[in-house]
């Protein structure tokens, strides 16, 4: 089964591993964006490690928290002398260094002068009309991502066991939907009237020490608190699952990251894969997992981990007087999304063989 999902993912784009910044063989000189694409997409276009940003488009991580003004219709040109990304055209210009004065080419009114895509041409400034912030391009699609940053996807035991619960209904129902009125159990008055209801499923343990890492909870729907009290009385607005008495609530996300800005880890991560999100023992690319590291062990979201598969060990069928083992080979990266304290979800960005559980993720050498 593996060498037939193996044949399936090698023709996808895979991301080649290198210190220095090296070019696709088929390095476009511009590209002009539309609506769909992504700034990873558009860097893999031009670069074989499009995760490495800051050298790619030149930003400083640490200065520039949000630089993507980037929108369908401006052009990205590679400038041959840095081996840089730069965008300009369009209705809006990014924080990329480039004035509204200098863009490229494909600005130029026919018969005016021209050079080559590696220099601009000077132009008198001009009103420009900037776009919402919810138009430009993310880094990532957030369709591959959007449910699991909106909705509570790890709880520990503390937070399980304290949980708002739900404890009947008002007309004795079994099964609760979209519409019906519930009650619910020690929930707090002061945390708004927005929750989500979930119920408890896997238990994460670390593979190497056994410790419980989390439990990772099933999203059912959404309620509004109509009365808080002893017993709050809610209406249940949105179910995506049947809903029983004694399911758990969680406040509502209200607000969440939905840009990133790709980068290695600070210090040396040494992750491994305990789950792949739905169940299934393989994963590819686009595939959601589970890490079992978190924010108490430097992970964060936006960054960019290298996938291992473990070596082989070869038998020494008397050539050698032990088994030799081979080294791991790395054939994919991931992109860490939502970071909590022991446990974290990362993307599939870029895969040559199928993700298993246990693979190691590490930073990108």
């Amino acid at each position: 089964m593996r060498k037939i999902i193996s044949l399936i993912c090698l023709l996808l784009p895979i991301a080649v591993c290198a210190d220095e910044l090296k070019l696709q063989e088929n390095a476009p000189d511009h590209y002009v964006v539309v609506k769909g694409d992504t700034l990873w997409d558009i860097s893999a276009k031009f670069f074989k490690d499009p995760w490495k940003w800051p050298q790619i488009w030149g930003y400083n991580k640490d200065t520039i928290k949000d630089p993507h003004w980037i929108y369908p219709g401006n052009v990205v040109y590679l400038d041959q002398s840095t081996h840089t990304l730069k965008v300009a055209g369009g209705e809006a210009v990014p924080a990329s260094g480039v004035s509204p004065a200098e863009v490229s080419m494909a600005d130029v009114a026919p018969g005016e002068p021209t050079s080559s895509t590696s220099e601009v041409v000077k132009l008198s400034p001009k009103p420009r009309e900037v776009k919402g912030t919810n138009q430009a391009i993310p880094v990532i699609s957030l369709k591959d991502i959007g449910p699991f940053l909106a909705q509570p996807l790890v709880v520990d035991d503390d937070e399980l066991d304290g949980a708002p619960v739900l404890a009947g209904t008002y007309d004795h129902r079994e099964l609760l939907g979209t519409g019906n009125v519930a009650y619910a159990k020690n929930l707090p008055s002061d945390k708004g009237e927005r929750w989500q209801i979930y119920r408890p499923g896997i238990t994460f343990k670390d593979p190497d020490t056994g410790e419980v890492l989390g439990h990772e909870v099933v999203y059912l729907g959404d309620a509004f608190v109509e009365k808080f009290g002893d017993l709050s009385t809610l209406k249940i607005t949105r179910a995506v699952l049947e809903i029983n008495v004694g399911d758990r609530l969680a406040q509502a996300t209200t607000s969440f990251a939905s840009n990133f800005l790709p980068h290695e880890p600070d210090k040396n991560i040494n992750a491994k894969v305990i789950s792949i999100y739905g169940g299934v023992e393989q994963a590819g690319q686009n595939a959601v997992v589970t890490l079992n590291k978190g924010r108490r062990d430097g992970l964060e979201s936006g960054h960019v981990l290298a996938l291992y598969q473990k070596g082989e060990v070869v038998p020494s069928h008397n050539i050698f007087t032990s088994d030799t083992v081979l080294p791991d080979v790395r054939y994919g990266l991931l992109f860490v999304f939502r970071v909590f304290d022991k446990v974290s979800y990362a993307l599939v960005m870029q895969t040559r063989l199928p993700v298993q559980r246990l693979d190691r993720a590490s930073n990108p050498e």
